[in-house]
């Protein structure tokens, strides 16, 4: 190149040239060695090849050193010079603006004020760092995300916060044709949107240098254009989505030979069921290597045997989940695929045994991430109708990661080469018949899969025997399921060794002896669940650091100081059963995250206190029963949520004058042990609710009963003659009847009410 440089000096035209490589090495150098240094160093280069080979030649040296310093200083201040949007470019941005709606104004950057005229500092706007036009948009909104696949405890109000902020934040609105004057846009991600079931624009298929597409999760319904089709760079297409009000379709899937480059498919949830052949036309993509057909009703007939010239030679992931399949035809050609390394087959209906995995497959990893905005990529074979055994070749997957066969109808034992496995991190076999014993598993496990292991479910697995100190092998195991078995014996010291832990559920086991110390050591542990067991002895304070605890129905001691403060904030706890009483708990008032608390029969002889009632609008579940509850019930309106529980039975409380839970969600019958439980009651208010049916005979027995409100539901028949009877209930003014307060619920009652009598108001 600088032998060239002297050539090229001596004319307008490679002056030019010169400036222009000049430039675009000094970029490549500016983000590697530092523009300025690549530039003194190409300076000295040409400096002295040129000097040398022009002393040979004719010319002056002046000459030279003039020509070089001039280009290197316009190179240079080209360099240094920001690379600014076209204007053309910019205009056709904020069409595209104008047609969106932005209800959190995230592109208040876009504006046409002459101080932001530079369109590649909007947000999500990228421009190429040499021409300046426009590349890539970057819109997609993300929602929050639960934890890891759903199973550990999530801060509901704080999820029900991000929600309501993520859903103000959506584009929606339209997409404006404006987009096409991007000519040079390779990449759009408007995912996560919402666009209230709007067709996916036609005209996209004319922006031929998009390489990247995704419109997933976005609300977009309707034909999927064929056009789409014409994108003939595009690597990456993800329409995937999981709204069923707003579902994509298509006739046909011929379009997609015109993608010869694509690499990535999404199709999930879109329709595919007029897509006869579908397997023929996608086996036509001859770059494809990750498939996601998650819920799509493809044609589920499909002939055996599949022919082996659908063999998708480069694909590497493939997901047909939620398919309804049955065809285990599908299975042996899956089973075939030689690059496969990730597999979803979750939920379909498959039956028969498992194929044996190739020795070829020692790829093969059976994927399940923690992923962004709903991927459904994941390796599973969950939720068929397997049968048999699991192969001794399953050792052969040795790069598996994610292993999950739960709900299926396997049996025989765990094979013990799955030990062999050392990247794998996730084991889910819950719900077949394994009949082992839990130690069978853990030296099965007790391999080098062992140090890495982070999820192991195997609920209602049948299995049996006593848990082993070898759980302790498992350092950084996060979820432990080991419910709804016959595990029997104590749980071991050990336990103290899982320092990951953070959701561990035990119950429905016959566990017993009492709780180890040791669970104090499980710092990170949010979730645990030892319910119905027969574990008994004292509980104290050492044993909590920071969890979410079902213990009910075990016979259990706390022994706490009276002053102690609980280290955690929980959203639901269960002791029910255990010996807390005879003194109300007074750590609960520290509680101000509680939804769920269930303490009934735990030998409680006392008065609520009042910070009880004060908390009680928080509950969506609150039992308190069989126990020795007595005094007095406050009038406190409660503002419950339509699938909220209050269970106070069997307790000894007196005097309970009123009941107000007007204004709520509440259905069904008005219930009939009002009548029996609640004599004293002198206010009963079940306002604006959804109460359905007859009132029944047995409020009669509400003799002490001065207000009565049913107004605003949906109840009818006959208003019990007894009503009539209540002597101490308030009197209208304007006549000697008693105040009953019961309107006509027009809109949903089957019939209007009826009067008993003449004389019956």
């Amino acid at each position: 190149f600088a032998r060239n440089l002297p050539v090229l000096v001596d004319y307008t035209e490679g002056r030019r040239k010169l400036c222009g490589l000049l430039f675009s090495f000094l970029l490549s150098g500016s983000r590697g060695m530092g523009g300025h240094n690549c530039g003194l160093y190409l300076f000295y280069y040409y400096f002295h090849e040129s000097t040398m080979m022009m002393m040979k030649r004719e010319g002056s040296l002046l000459r030279i050193i003039i020509a070089v310093t001039l280009t290197l200083l316009l190179c240079f201040l080209t360099a240094d010079s920001e690379v600014r949007c076209i204007e053309s470019e910019r205009h056709a941005l904020l069409n595209f603006k104008q047609h969106l709606s932005d209800p959190s104004n995230r592109l208040a950057s876009w504006a046409a004020a002459a101080f932001d005229v530079d369109c590649c500092h909007w947000v999500g706007v990228l421009c190429h760092n040499v021409t300046g036009h426009v590349i890539q948009l970057r819109l997609r909104s993300f929602p929050p995300l639960d934890d890891i696949d759903d199973e550990l405890p999530t801060d509901e109000a704080q999820y029900e916060a991000q929600l309501q902020t993520y859903e103000r934040s959506v584009f929606g609105g339209k997409i404006n044709p404006s987009l096409l004057d991007l000519k040079h846009l390779i990449y759009l991600d408007l995912s996560g949107n919402n666009f209230n079931g709007t067709q996916i624009p036609k005209f996209l298929g004319s922006m031929e240098s998009l390489r990247y597409l995704n419109l997933s999760y976005a609300g977009f319904g309707g034909l999927i254009p064929h056009q789409l089709g014409n994108l003939s760079n595009l690597h990456y297409l993800n329409l995937g989505d999981d709204n069923y009000y707003y579902r994509l379709y298509v006739k046909n899937l011929q379009w997609l030979f015109g993608l010869p480059l694509l690499h990535h498919l999404d199709l999930g949830n879109a329709d595919l069921s007029q897509a006869s052949d579908w397997l023929q036309e996608i086996n036509k993509l001859p770059s494809l290597s990750e498939l996601q057909l998650s819920n799509c009703d493809p044609s589920v007939f499909i002939p055996p045997p599949i022919p082996s010239s659908i063999n998708f030679s480069s694909l590497t992931t493939l997901d047909l989940s939620l398919n309804g399949f049955e065809n285990t035809s599908i299975l042996f050609w899956v089973f075939g695929l030689h690059n496969l390394v990730s597999l979803d087959l979750s939920i379909n209906q498959f039956q028969g045994p498992i194929p044996a995995p190739r020795p070829i497959w020692k790829r093969f990893q059976l994927f399940n991430p923690q992923l962004a905005i709903h991927s459904s990529t994941s390796g599973k074979i969950r939720e068929n109708k397997l049968q048999g055994t699991i192969s001794s070749a399953i050792g052969n997957l040795t790069s598996a990661i994610s292993i999950d066969l739960l709900f299926n109808e396997l049996e025989g034992k765990v094979p013990r080469s799955l030990g062999n496995l050392c990247i794998l991190r996730v084991v889910r076999l819950s719900y077949s018949t394994w009949g082992q014993e839990i130690s069978e598993i853990f030296e099965s496990l007790s391999g080098c899969v062992s140090n890495g292991l982070e999820i192991l479910e195997m609920e209602g697995a049948q299995l049996s025997g006593h848990l082993t100190d070898e759980l302790g092998q498992f350092k950084n195991l996060v979820i432990l399921s080991l419910g709804y078995n016959s595990i029997s014996g104590p749980i071991p010291w050990s336990i103290g060794n899982l320092s990951s832990l953070r959701s561990l559920d035990l119950q429905s086991n016959q566990i017993n002896g009492t709780l180890p110390q040791s669970f104090g050591l499980l710092s990170k542990l949010e979730s645990l669940n030892i319910g119905l067991n027969m574990l008994e002895g004292v509980v104290s304070e050492v044993h909590f650091a920071n969890l979410t605890l079902f213990a009910s129905q075990n016979r259990l001691t706390l022994n706490v100081s009276l002053d102690w403060i609980p280290p955690f904030q929980l959203n639901s706890l269960a002791l029910g059963s255990w010996n807390l009483g005879p003194k109300f708990p007074s750590w609960l008032c520290s509680q101000k995250q509680l939804s769920t608390l269930d303490i009934s029969n735990i030998g409680i002889t006392d008065a609520v206190p009042p910070w009880v009632w004060n908390l009680s609008s928080q509950f969506t579940y609150l039992n308190i029963s069989h126990n020795q509850i007595y005094g007095e019930i406050p009038h406190i309106p409660l503002i419950l949520s339509d699938d909220s529980m209050i269970d106070m039975s069997s307790n000894n409380f007196s005097d309970m004058f009123t009941i107000d839970i007007g204004k709520n969600e509440f259905d069904g019958s008005i219930p009939k042990w009002i009548g029996h439980r609640l004599s004293s009651l002198m206010i009963l208010s079940l306002h604006s609710n959804n109460f359905y049916g007859q009132i029944p005979d047995e409020i009669c027995a509400l003799t002490s009963l001065q207000i009565l409100d049913l107004s605003h539901n949906k109840l009818f028949g006959s208003i019990p003659r007894c009503v009539n009877n209540f002597s101490v209930m308030a009197k209208n003014n304007n006549s000697n009847d008693p105040l009953f307060l019961l309107d006509w619920w027009f809109e949903s009652s089957s019939r209007p009410f009826e009067r008993c009598s003449k004389h019956h108001p």
